[in-house]
């Protein structure tokens, strides 16, 4: 499916024919001008806020009730990652059979059309395929090319009145992507491009950025759009598949999760390449990205970025949790990664979050 990107409101406007969209967004999305002028012409318009910042199963239940109970004939996510996955998710289950869990079913392409209107620089969620959502306390993805937003809207004004530590947590989130996805082993040509550029950007822009510098949130939000595109191709690997539960069970937000596990996974991809020359020229380049000379200077780089950020988490990690983290890693992101981790790896890059 051909998705259209748009900058100018009046043109993103001219293509929504709808009669009674459901609006995934929370309140703070509501203070927006793309929301009142939705408000304006649809003064009926539904409202779902009932999910929470990481989207659960039930929650997801709730909006296809409303949807279905309101009559609802079009789709609209304003919001970071959780609104559009919500949005994506709904539109997933829409024509399945609600007697049955919906996880497992077949998608069944549904002609709801979603617009996407991202009010973060993270996710990259406007541009894939898939979405998340947790059930039974467990990460769970859903995918299907159906459910690539069919418009998405790209508003930097929307970035300024972002909490600091959102901005901090959701830009780390689209540097881990890129990065993942420039050496995934579904890497492409096309996704090493996107990744490469979104790399580039946010490494040029993330402090101007912080400091709400007008054309750093332009191009955070390009670099966070490109970042999506390319795990769309490649999807993410070992730094994604082992951040998942320190989200879950210590609440540590997603981005700043993925980027402790990041390093320490560098770390021993380098350390464990062997005789891989195709590999060993993909970690060249990311050194290259950080102008860095060798994968420890890479490292190093990465680790004082990190430090700059400030960020901190009120959960702990702790060592009783140990063989729960191990057992949690996501599989198949684990496929995706070009150095194979076992359990025993796992486990070691754990305790250096200790």
């Amino acid at each position: 499916m051909k998705q259209r990107i748009y900058h100018n409101y009046q043109s993103l406007l001219k293509i929504i024919s709808a009669k009674n969209p459901l609006v995934v967004c929370k309140n703070s999305a509501q203070n927006t001008y793309i929301y009142h002028d939705l408000k304006k012409k649809y003064p009926h318009l539904v409202i779902f806020n009932e999910y929470s910042s990481n989207p659960l199963y039930e929650e997801v239940l709730k909006g296809i009730k409303k949807f279905k109970d309101n009559n609802c004939d079009f789709l609209i996510s304003i919001g970071g990652g959780s609104a559009i996955d919500v949005a994506k998710t709904i539109k997933a289950f829409l024509k399945l059979d609600p007697n049955e869990n919906y996880l497992n079913q077949k998608i069944i392409k549904s002609q709801i059309k979603h617009l996407s209107v991202p009010t973060t620089a993270g996710t990259g969620s406007e541009s894939t395929s898939f979405a998340v959502i947790y059930y039974q306390n467990t990460k769970k993805s859903i995918a299907d090319a159906s459910l690539l937003p069919n418009y998405v809207f790209l508003e930097p004004k929307f970035l300024t009145s972002l909490p600091l530590d959102q901005k901090k947590s959701t830009l780390l989130d689209a540097l881990c992507q890129a990065l993942e996805s420039y050496l995934s082993v579904n890497a492409t040509l096309e996704s090493q491009k996107y990744a490469q550029k979104a790399a580039k950007i946010i490494l040029t822009n993330y402090e101007a950025y912080l400091n709400n510098d007008e054309k750093a949130n332009a191009k955070m939000l390009e670099a966070a759009n490109l970042s999506g595109k390319a795990i769309c191709i490649s999807k993410t690997t070992a730094a994604h598949a082992l951040s998942y539960k320190l989200t879950s069970l210590y609440h540590i937000p997603h981005g700043y999760a993925v980027s402790l596990c990041f390093p320490h996974i560098w770390l021993y991809m380098n350390e464990n390449v062997k005789d891989n020359d195709q590999l060993k020229n993909i970690f060249h380049k990311i050194n290259t990205f950080f102008k860095a000379k060798n994968y420890l200077e890479t490292y190093q780089k990465f680790m004082e970025i990190l430090a700059k950020l400030e960020l901190k988490t009120t959960g702990i990690i702790n060592e009783k949790d140990l063989d729960v983290l191990v057992n949690s890693v996501n599989i198949e992101r684990l496929k995706n990664n070009p150095v194979p981790l076992d359990q025993k790896t796992i486990k070691k890059i754990y305790e250096k979050l200790l």
